[in-house]
Formats: structure tokens, C-alpha cells, sequence
């Protein structure tokens, strides 16, 4: 198992988009990505970073916090990327019921917020991220990468 952990500044835009990279660096060989934190910690704004350093559109990415699921596509590769807002379910069979193990088998890039209520539906080869606020308002993020 392997962990990374850094600390970024609250509001720089350059230090999310390179914690995002330091993401996708450590997640290597993983393609679901797991973020834990509270409210307002950063989850949203980190992997919208993410999703544009892999070629999506600024204006394709949004919050799926209704929807569940969003899909976006790379321009520059074409590829699938899922983001997935678990905030609304209520429990796992709910999670079943909208084939989140199918998105995990897919091979796409799979992007959780709140994951905890589908542990047991996540793949063994999952990276999991979490992103605490500091008192100064800056977020550690601690990523452990299983592979």
C-alpha cells in the first residue's frame, strides 16, 4: 500500500490543479478514486480540477448532487470519465439499483464523493483520498493508493 500525503493552500487555483495531478500521479493503475471529506472540504473542486487536466471541458463539468452520476468525455483522449455525488443515497441496494459496480467494471475512470455507503460494492484495487480542512484553511489531502 502505498500513501502520499501534501498540503495545499485554500485558494490558489495552480495548487488545486497540481494536487490534482499528484492525484492521477498516485492513483496510477487504479481507475476508481475514492474522496472522503466533510462538507465544503474540497471534493467537487478537486475533481473538476482533475476532469480538465484530462481533457474535459470546463463547461461540461458539474456537481452530479441530483443527477448521481455525470459522464464527461476527454477531448483530448476520448475517454470516459465518471463522476458520481453519493451525498443523496440512502443505501447500497440503491447504489445496486443504478449499476455503480457496472461504471466500476467499465475501465473508465470512475470518481466517487462520498463512497462510504458503497464500501463493500468498491473494487479491492481502489485509491482512496482524503482531504481534511486545516484551521488556516488549508487542506491536507492524504491519498493510499492499494496497488
Amino acid at each position: 500500500m502505498k500513501e502520499t500525503k501534501f498540503t495545499i493552500p485554500a485558494a490558489s487555483e495552480s495548487d488545486i490543479d497540481n494536487a490534482a495531478d499528484r492525484i492521477l500521479e498516485a492513483a496510477d493503475g487504479c481507475s476508481v478514486i475514492a474522496f472522503h471529506g466533510e462538507m465544503g472540504a474540497g471534493k467537487t473542486t478537486i475533481i473538476s480540477a482533475i476532469a480538465r487536466a484530462l481533457g474535459v471541458s470546463p463547461e461540461e463539468i458539474s456537481s452530479p448532487s441530483f443527477s448521481i452520476i455525470n459522464e464527461y468525455r476527454s477531448e483530448a483522449t476520448a475517454e470516459l470519465i465518471y463522476h458520481f455525488d453519493l451525498y443523496r443515497l440512502q443505501s447500497i441496494e440503491q447504489a445496486a439499483e443504478i449499476g455503480v459496480e457496472d461504471y466500476f467494471d467499465s475501465g473508465a475512470l470512475c470518481l466517487l464523493e462520498w463512497p462510504d455507503i458503497i464500501d463493500p460494492l468498491l473494487p479491492v484495487a481502489t485509491t482512496d483520498v482524503y482531504i481534511t480542512v486545516l484551521p488556516d484553511s488549508s487542506r491536507e489531502i492524504r491519498i493510499v493508493n492499494p496497488l
